[in-house]
């Protein structure tokens, strides 16, 4: 889920280019020379097709051209076990434009996974088979370990220099992935070292749409939520055995960083934004009792007011919810008092991965202060 409203972003509009795919070896290992410098990172969720196209810049990348549409392509794979038509057709359409827009902008190097989703359903692979045929596009389902790694990857630049661990988590559609990383030395927000410094991950097999559909997102009372928050805590218990981050978070400089749509819903909410803004969300800072107070709102909202909601809207409204009881859950098995936001994640994890790759990315100064609206470590495009 992501807390925004996602439509067709672009800076030179690629849609409508009819152009067969030329993307073979799109996954190889090519020089940023022989590439052109442009790069490419597609990520095929549960809930979102999401892509991002960018270049090398001074301090990371500079983001040229990207993509976000909500397909639910998960829909129903918890209850039948299979991706059904629909929601594949709605699928390739997006990809579609995904594949048009990397070939306008010349992609020389990309990465193109899939995730929960195509990991669990029956007909994953076969469904795959039909992107490649229709679009071009190889796309690689990767494991649980890869996409946790990816996540803190993708909100490295995020971490608080002045902590000596964090516990990043990332809400999907299909799943939800959670990675303790312990901190020390000079570039932890370079991509490639901060993976190393990941203690122990796991990976649920519960995300927005799925416990949505277990447990219904549309009328959600407070006795609902709790027994969602139960289930998944549950969950959580096993990891937490096995590694004690409840006292590694007492006895160090810690937080909590959420790359996920629902932590950036409510920031969005929060700060009563009129409309989603990026800028003032992705790097904020919230406190247990902020998160606390949205998630008493929300309760008290019908789903048509929460649907009515700028940073929420009529396709999320039904999942909103669900999101906010993985986090309560998360929170109740690891309390911290700091939570930072990233509007960020696998997409940009795979682009500072396959940069750092090339010797190509450059995180910057992790005590450079971070100006609204612009990024130290990763600049944008007007437009995007």
């Amino acid at each position: 889920m992501a807390g925004r409203q996602d439509t067709d972003k672009q800076d030179g509009d690629a849609s409508g280019q009819n152009s067969p795919p030329d993307l073979a070896g799109q996954q190889s290992a090519a020089s940023p020379q022989r590439s052109g410098g442009v790069y490419a990172a597609l990520d095929l969720g549960t809930n979102n097709c999401r892509l991002l196209v960018a270049r090398p810049a001074k301090r990371g990348f500079r983001v040229i051209d990207a993509f976000s549409r909500i397909i639910r392509l998960g829909e129903g794979v918890s209850l039948s076990g299979a991706i059904n038509k629909d929601a594949m057709d709605r699928t390739i359409e997006a990809l579609k434009v995904c594949r048009d827009k990397m070939n306008f902008r010349r992609v020389g190097r990309a990465r193109t996974i899939a995730t929960q989703a195509c990991r669990s359903a029956c007909n994953g692979e076969e469904f795959l088979s039909r992107v490649r045929e229709e679009t071009g596009l190889d796309l690689e389902i990767v494991d649980q370990e890869t996409e946790a790694r990816l996540a803190v990857s993708g909100c490295a630049n995020l971490i608080d220099p002045a902590a000596d661990g964090v516990l990043v988590f990332d809400i999907g559609g299909g799943s939800s992935e959670i990675a303790w990383v312990e901190l020390s030395g000079q570039n932890r927000c370079c991509p490639i070292r901060v993976q190393r410094n990941i203690q122990a991950w796991t990976s649920l097999p519960i995300g927005v749409v799925t416990l949505a559909e277990k447990f219904g997102g549309f009328d959600v009372n407070r006795d609902v939520f709790e027994e969602m928050v139960t289930y998944v805590t549950e969950m959580l218990q096993k990891f937490e055995t096995e590694n004690g981050i409840r006292n590694l978070l007492k006895g160090k400089r810690a937080h909590l960083l959420g790359t996920s749509g629902t932590v950036t819903t409510i920031a969005g909410i929060f700060l009563k934004l009129p409309r989603y803004e990026r800028s003032r969300v992705d790097g904020c800072w919230l406190t247990g009792e902020q998160v606390s107070e949205v998630n008493d709102r929300l309760l008290d909202m019908d789903f048509d007011a929460r649907a009515a909601n700028p940073c929420i809207g009529k396709e999320r409204a039904d999942l909103v919810l669900a999101g906010c009881a993985i986090l309560e859950a998360i929170r109740r098995m690891w309390p911290c008092q700091k939570l930072r936001v990233a509007d960020r994640g696998l997409r940009e994890g795979i682009l500072s991965t396959l940069m750092a790759e090339d010797g190509v990315y450059v995180p910057g100064e992790t005590r450079r202060r971070r100006r609204r609206g612009r990024y130290p470590y990763m600049t944008r495009s007007r437009g995007h």
